[in-house]
């Protein structure tokens, strides 16, 4: 039959395997939590399988209970929670969300969340979104998730491996007892910047917004001016975070080749962390070389091998070649707040005496993975034919939220032949840029019918699923510049009689935008948006006839620029003045 040692091995599988049969035979309790709802239903169990029959040997099991509970909650845990106090789109567990972002949800970019998937059973929260509901609701889930694999951690038996230990920070009382057991401190200008990042640093397995991007040795520079336009070395570059600035250097030319902050490698050779406080490490690719010359002449390397400044002397005249004169990050990220590549794009020059103190420029981006770039409506002015760009604020100090759709952003009921405002409820027409535009259709009630019924159903099908309260003034604002977007001014315009039901008959949208910047290019902007609501009487009629109501919506783009007016410089005015003792000794 084989040797004893095989059999045993054999009978531990089996036993191994009955086991995950009882765990994947239990009936999980799945329950669908409200928005704030915390508490999962209990998970019942059916009866493990007997054991195996007496006679073989056994192996003995271990004396400890099962496993503790985890220290992470998974019900809690939100991965794709980036941004503090603002709402991640398509993030169904930030808690940031409610159910007005939900509306403009495509669909759940991290749907489970779960602990260690080493042990045989877990608790998983499992997000999804509810389109059906009015308005669209997240639905959360607390299931109990089962390992099938033979080989899962069942249980633990060394409790302190589930966390990590707190390490002793030096005080005034321990410090002496620490330096006899350590080898002492090290003070210098890298550790102190070192250990305040660190401490600053949240401990958390992913980057949030404004979180310092940490380094194999400390954290990745970018040189900025602080107080004055001299660069500062020691400032961090923050996680989604865009910057573009400016500084300069003051330099000896004769020792450029010892300066760090004038060579490339100073800028290619560190290697970003994946996530906070991981050994994963994300190197910098250099992506495209530029070198300037001193006549501005630009020429583009093909080969991205690593350059170093050089001093050369051409007579009396010294100059230093391969100096960084911009450097441009860009920064590929994840839902999950993790960095995936690195990209670096240089531009090289020669340097002269001449263009001392030296300036230089950086910039960093960050890009989301696996999205395309949303197309504008206009850089920066708007385009005739092009959908306006509008969403809406949640929250006062929050950006702009818009739908991924920019032709669903600001629209009006879209006119059909048989005129049928409930057959076409939901279908849309965009406002462009440009195109005034009316449109309507017909609700056809009974007598039955209340007033009040129909004043909500005629306001849905007049303003739609979600109306915008902002406007962009330009085609390619952003939706974090707050103060480039312009509110829309909502008027409701109604005949006030006593006992009388108003009804809402008509939208009429109102864009007023002008010229703005030069005469020979000049770019549409938006300076104002009014959506007028106009309701009527109810109309009444008499029993057992039908009532006809039509709806219309309007849009008018009114052209309010002031005539341009040629303007021309101010004749220069000579203001000579001659010295005091200028007629001496006449006067």
């Amino acid at each position: 039959m084989g040797p004893p040692g095989l059999q045993t091995i054999l009978l531990l599988l089996l036993n191994c395997w009955a086991s995950v049969n009882a765990q994947a035979g239990a009936t999980l309790a799945v329950t669908t939590e409200d928005l704030n709802s915390t508490e999962p239903s209990p998970t019942t169990l059916r009866p493990a399988l007997s054991p195996m029959p007496s006679g073989p040997p056994r192996v003995p099991e271990p004396s400890s209970g099962p496993r503790p509970t985890p220290v992470t909650d998974v019900a809690a845990l939100c991965v794709c929670d980036l941004s503090p106090a603002q709402c991640d789109v398509n993030c169904c567990c930030d808690p940031d969300c409610s159910s007005m972002d939900f509306s403009v949800f495509s669909a759940c970019s991290v749907p489970v969340v779960m602990g260690d998937s080493q042990f045989c059973s877990q608790k998983a929260a499992i997000y999804s979104l509810n389109f059906t509901a009015h308005p669209p609701q997240r639905v959360f889930k607390l299931v109990d998730q089962i390992n099938p694999s033979i080989f899962c951690i069942h249980i633990t038996n060394y409790k302190p491996a589930l966390s990590f230990i707190n390490p002793e920070v030096p005080d005034e009382n321990n410090f002496d007892k620490l330096m006899k057991i350590s080898d002492g401190f090290s003070l210098n200008a890298e550790s102190d910047v070192s250990f305040t990042t660190e401490s600053n640093t949240p401990n958390t397995a992913k980057y949030e917004y404004g979180v310092h991007l940490q380094t194999s040795d400390s954290f990745l520079r970018f040189p900025s001016p602080l107080t004055s336009s001299l660069c500062t070395d020691n400032n961090p570059a923050a996680f989604l975070v865009n910057q573009a600035v400016k500084c300069t250097r003051r330099i000896n030319l004769e020792q450029c080749e010892e300066i760090e902050a004038l060579c490339m490698a100073y800028y290619s050779s560190p290697k970003i962390l994946r996530v906070p406080n991981s050994r994963t490490e994300v190197p910098i690719t250099v992506q495209s070389i530029v070198i300037q010359s001193l006549n501005k002449t630009l020429t583009r390397l093909e080969d991205t091998d690593v350059l170093k400044q050089a001093l050369l002397e051409a007579g009396p005249v010294k100059i230093c070649t391969n100096v960084v004169l911009e450097v441009k990050y860009s920064l590929t990220y994840t839902d999950a707040g993790e960095i995936t590549k690195a990209y670096l794009s240089l531009l090289l020059g020669t340097v002269s005496n001449a263009m001392i103190p030296l300036q230089q420029k950086f910039e960093i981006h960050f890009i989301q993975q696996n999205t395309k770039p949303v197309p504008l409506n206009g850089n920066p002015g708007y385009v005739v034919g092009l959908p306006l760009a509008a969403g809406f604020q949640p929250h006062k100090g929050s950006g702009i939220i818009q739908t991924m759709n920019r032709y669903g952003q600001l629209t009006i009921l879209r006119s059909t032949a048989d005129q049928d405002c409930l057959a076409v409820e939901g279908i849309r027409a965009p406002v462009l840029f440009g195109s005034s535009m009316q449109s309507g259709c017909k609700l056809r009630l009974t007598s039955a019918t209340t007033c009040p019924l129909v004043v909500e159903k005629a306001k849905s099908l007049l303003k739609g699923q979600n109306f915008p309260d902002y406007v962009a003034s330009f085609g390619n604002s952003r939706p974090q510049d707050v103060l480039d977007w312009v509110p829309v001014h909502f008027v409701i315009q109604a005949l006030h009689v006593k006992d009388s039901c108003q009804l809402p008959v008509a939208l009429v949208i109102e864009v007023k935008w002008t010229k703005y910047g030069s005469l020979l290019n000049p770019q549409a902007k938006i300076v104002n948006v009014t959506a007028n609501l106009i309701s009527s009487s109810f109309p009444e009629t008499n029993s057992g006839n039908e009532r006809t109501i039509l709806l219309s919506t309007a849009v008018t783009f009114v052209d309010v620029s002031a005539p341009a007016e040629a303007g021309f410089r101010a004749r220069p005015t000579i203001n000579a003045k001659l010295p005091f003792n200028f007629f001496f000794p006449f006067v």
